[in-house]
């Protein structure tokens, strides 16, 4: 996530990787050095699993901190005022109709961070995400899928 690229974030998402970002630099990181510091008093530490596991969690605490602080660098705010009103776009939650059936799916447009697809949110960067962006209520939209192309017809747009 170090391309300097924008990253989009709904108002909610980015509280979120603050929030987390708050928690990892000041709680988790004191307990993570507490559990290394235990691991250490017991002594050699070559062959010491507990100073070993410490050691890891706090390579993906690091980690984790590092990729929330590239997110936050990047981050642009999702605005909706952007697009006409019944264009699918980042942010907007639309209902869709899989060609041919009578099946209707409800999904939010997010940005990569924020993407849940078993909670109704999806990425902009998607196969779907990116077939569905610009269209407007009842037009066709074609996803390229692992199974094949599932055209979706556009239902709505909230």
């Amino acid at each position: 996530m170090s391309n300097n690229q924008p990253i989009y974030l709904t108002a909610e998402g980015l509280r979120k990787v603050k929030d987390e970002l708050e928690y990892l630099t000041t709680t988790r990181r004191r307990e993570v050095a507490q559990m290394i510091a235990e691991a250490k008093a017991e002594g050699d530490i070559s062959e010491n699993a507990g100073y070993d596991e410490a050691k890891t969690a706090q390579g993906f605490l690091e980690g984790r901190i590092r990729e929330l602080e590239s997110i936050l660098k990047n981050a642009k705010v999702i605005s909706e005022d952007n697009a006409a009103p019944d264009v699918v776009a980042l942010g907007r939650t639309i209902v869709v109709r899989e060609d041919g059936t009578d099946y209707e799916e409800e999904y939010t447009i997010v940005g990569p961070p924020e993407a849940d697809p078993s909670n109704g949110r999806i990425s902009n960067e998607s196969p779907m995400g990116r077939a569905l962006l610009g269209k407007r209520v009842g037009e066709h939209a074609t996803v390229v899928s692992p199974g094949g192309e599932i055209d979706f017809v556009i239902v709505a747009v909230k």
